[in-house]
């Protein structure tokens, strides 16, 4: 009997959400109910889609299991957290998809309106999903990239409200100006620009008032979706989104923590004069309000805007690497959402240098001191071509038998490449193919490997890939100074790490002899390569060829 009851409520609970969700008269955001019911009927119609796609293939046939692990990648992908929605142009994976195209758009819609109709956080996973240019079919990326332009924007009557019970005051009280229209509106929060009354500029980020209640109801529901999804496709696993989401969204909801980490990386990364990240005003911050001192750029992907204000996009690639290299490396304090709307580039009229803005500080990822020295290691074998110290870094860090696949993850290139040494040619277009286009098959193994590795290594990917985009949009990739930073970079935290542990002042003169020399090579062979690839360096070519042929 109770039995028989619990199912008349789930259908009843079910029947109510799928009422709801087309009711276009009432505001879903104000009735937990309704998000749950959308959401679970969306993802009830997008499964039930998928497998009734598969009927007309041969049940056990290896293209049944093919698209049925497509089926179950996309379905459980859907309601991953959005800092860990990373593009898997940064994995040897292509999904081919299934035939059925009209199956793809008619899901990617219906994932499309339940993510306009519930905003918040399902704004942000949709948003990362329409970036997957390499993961999902072009239905979906296609449909999902207007979301976008669809961030939902908070009313002036909403941040009014937000400021009083945030700071205690109006608006006109606190600011001489203050723009109705954002500069910016994301899935969390929006920016205006406005000033002080005492003339400062600022841009002050305001939380959306509605999703620091809704974001934990939403991590629920995606680890309930989830385990369902689990029991259906029990060769896959992916808890550790939900995992991840709980550890990530908080802080990314708490702005007094953004701004200690951004004055933490402003410190930590003093030294470049190149970069600047906006002062924050504390006076006028909360957890749901933050002021910070006004900065406009153009994005770090836009070439265009560089070579109109006379910016050198080589230069502005090699200082981004600097700083990510100095972040990963040296000291395990990383800044994990470089997407080109948080990295903007100025020329500073008066200097005429480029300077690199770096926004939005709320997804950082400490790296231990044990995972920051074997991650050192492992790239410095990957750039040496060290096959026996990739092997064994990479099953320090959890990869096992799959670490030909992890270094393929790491580096985006194929293993024939990581084989005979990254640095040594940029992606050519037939690689870039080939990565894309003949490991579906690993999916099972890519799934399996990122529940192996340790957690924090999970944003290092998706970080790496949104930085690799930038370097491709700059036409940059794989360049010869990337890998240079990454050397000295690595090369300056072993020996600090070595340093550390040593007791006898005879063995740390010989770690910093030992890192001078390398750091000295380094130089040197960077020196050889400007010369080679200078004008100057030509003519000392040809006047040393002449000389030669004189000689003789």
């Amino acid at each position: 009997m109770a039995r028989r009851a619990l199912k008349l409520a789930s259908l009843a609970a079910a029947a109510s959400g799928i009422y709801l969700y087309g009711n276009k008269f009432l505001d879903p955001n104000d009735f937990g109910v309704v998000r749950v019911g959308r959401a679970i009927a969306t993802t009830a119609v997008i499964t039930y889609d998928y497998l009734t796609s598969l009927r007309s293939v041969p049940y056990g046939s290896e293209e049944y299991d093919f698209l049925k692990s497509q089926t179950l990648f996309k379905s459980m992908i859907i309601f991953s957290h959005p800092s860990l929605s990373f593009s898997f142009s940064s994995v040897p994976l292509f999904v081919m998809g299934c035939p059925e195209s009209k199956v793809h758009l008619r899901s990617a819609e219906r994932l499309r309106e339940l993510c306009c109709a519930n905003r918040g956080t399902f704004i942000k996973v949709g948003q990362h999903l329409g970036a997957l240019d390499y993961l999902l079919p072009e239905e979906y990326t296609r449909t999902l990239k207007v979301l976008h332009n669809q961030a939902p924007q908070s009313t002036r009557q909403e941040i009014e409200q937000v400021i009083r019970e945030d700071l205690g005051k109006e608006i006109k009280e606190l600011f001489v100006s203050f723009e109705d229209t954002p500069l910016g509106a994301a899935s969390l929060a929006q920016v205006h620009k406005a000033v002080l009354q005492d003339g400062r500029t600022v841009a002050v980020k305001i939380q959306h008032p509605k999703v620091q209640a809704q974001s934990s109801k939403d991590i629920l529901l995606m680890e309930v979706l989830l385990l369902v999804v689990k029991q259906i496709f029990p060769d896959f696993e992916f808890m550790w989104l939900v995992e991840e989401a709980k550890k990530n969204l908080p802080l990314e909801l708490d702005f007094l923590n953004e701004g200690r980490n951004a004055e933490k990386v402003a410190h930590m990364l003093k030294n470049f004069d190149f970069l600047k990240v906006p002062r924050i005003y504390w006076e006028l911050s909360t957890r749901r309000v933050l002021l910070m001192e006004f900065m406009e750029g153009g994005q770090v992907n836009d070439r265009a805007y560089m070579e109109r204000n006379g910016i050198n996009v080589n230069e502005i690639s090699r200082n981004l690497g600097k700083l990510y290299s100095e972040m990963i490396f040296v000291n395990g304090f990383v800044h994990c959402d470089p997407h080109p709307g948080n990295v903007l580039v100025k020329k500073c009229p008066a200097s005429g240098k480029a300077h690199i803005i770096l926004l939005d500080h709320g997804l950082y990822q400490v790296l231990s001191e044990s995972f920051r020295m074997d991650y050192c290691h492992l790239w410095q074998a990957l750039i040496k071509a060290d096959m026996k110290r990739v092997q064994k870094y990479s099953r320090r860090l959890g990869a096992g038998d799959l670490y030909p696949l992890f270094a393929c993850m790491l580096t985006a290139r194929s293993w024939e490449s990581v084989n005979r040494g990254i640095d040594r040619s940029p992606v050519s277009a037939s690689e870039d193919v080939e990565i894309r286009s003949n490991a579906a098959a690993y999916l099972p193994q890519i799934t399996q490997l990122l529940n192996n590795v340790p957690r924090q290594m999970l944003l290092l990917l998706k970080t790496n890939d949104l930085l690799r985009g930038i370097e491709s949009a700059l036409h940059t990739r794989a360049s010869a100074s990337s890998f240079l930073n990454m050397s000295r970079c690595c090369i300056r935290a072993v020996s600090t790490y070595q340093r550390s542990k040593s007791h006898s002042l005879y063995r740390r003169a010989q770690i910093s002899l030992a890192e001078a020399l390398s750091l000295w090579q380094i130089n040197l062979y960077e020196l050889f390569l400007w010369l080679k690839g200078s004008q100057l360096g030509n003519w000392v070519i040809a006047l040393l060829s002449r000389m030669h042929h004189s000689m003789y």
